[in-house]
């Protein structure tokens, strides 16, 4: 299928681009409140302190001396969630040589691209609780697609079982969120999560995984941004309701350590395999944002 972009559908293509930064920061904003709602409802004996809020900082792409775009990015570190980020990002400008070659259409489009998208990582304090990652995006160089997922990391061995109950609906949510969409296909999409978040050198998943896709362009942009709007609103919709299914739990200091030594596998899969962390750097993106990704406490046996 050709997909290029003609001179003709321009400003379609703006009024696309539009709707999807919107999109992209109404999902931040309603994620923010969720989370904001799941600190508020928790306290003593478990959670301790005053409930946390997101605090958003804008920045912006380059020296400031053109306009590249930029986000804003929203941290959160509190008494549930010991460290949570919800980002945002609208950035254009020209990829390096080296790394154009790797971009779909970038070398009929002397390398320019624009992006956007939303970005979530969550550490909660407690081990009962998964730590969960999201993203979506929107890319165009002479070509336009989409990609995202969502997965889910439990980090105690027990609940890494895929029919654990939190396991069982994370991924119903996701496959519902597919069946929906004739241009997906949740098995393919679970697949290739299980493939992508793979950790190589320990050959050990990261976690339980959900679903990945890359490079969506059915030629009906409509469709496609309806899934991906299906993928944010399906962790909007399970992934706090299984933060209060398990934030009641006491947890031992024994799960508290496997917790953290989980942890130093996310780390090392993000600095080793992640191309989300890959393409901020190569594209001169918020150093800060792109390695919030990275969890406040952590350990390695």
């Amino acid at each position: 299928m050709d997909t290029t972009i003609s001179s003709a559908g321009n400003e379609a293509l703006e009024q696309q681009k539009t709707r999807a930064y919107a999109w992209f920061r109404q999902l931040q904003d309603e994620l923010i409140q969720r989370l904001e709602a799941i600190e508020d409802a928790a306290g003593p004996p478990l959670f301790h302190g005053q409930a946390g809020r997101f605090e958003k900082k804008d920045w912006k792409r380059g020296d400031g001396s053109e306009d590249l775009g930029g986000g804003t990015m929203a941290v959160l570190r509190g008494r549930v969630f010991e460290k949570a980020g919800v980002h945002v990002s609208c950035v254009h400008g020209s990829f390096s040589e080296a790394f154009a070659a790797q971009i779909p259409g970038a070398d009929k489009s002397a390398g320019q691209f624009w992006a956007s998208g939303v970005s979530v990582i969550i550490h909660p304090r407690s081990p009962r609780i998964p730590a969960a990652h999201m993203n979506t995006r929107m890319l165009v160089t002479s070509d336009c697609w989409f990609g995202g997922g969502g997965d889910l990391t439990p980090v105690l061995d027990y609940q890494r079982r895929q029919d654990f109950p939190d396991a069982i609906d994370f991924h119903a949510a996701y496959e519902k969120a597919c069946d929906g969409h004739a241009q997906t296909d949740y098995a393919q999409f679970k697949k290739q999560c299980d493939e992508y978040f793979h950790l190589a050198h320990r050959d050990e998943p990261r976690g339980i995984g959900g679903i990945f896709y890359d490079r969506l362009n059915s030629g009906d942009w409509a469709a496609d941004m309806a899934f991906t709007e299906d993928v944010g609103k399906a962790f909007l919709d399970v992934y706090p309701e299984l933060a209060r299914r398990r934030m009641a739990e006491s947890w031992s200091d024994a799960e508290r350590d496997e917790q953290l030594i989980r942890r130093g596998r996310y780390v090392e899969f993000n600095l080793l395999y992640d191309r989300g962390t890959t393409f901020g750097l190569k594209t001169g993106g918020n150093i800060e944002s792109i390695l919030s990704s990275m969890p406040p406490v952590v350990k390695w046996p």
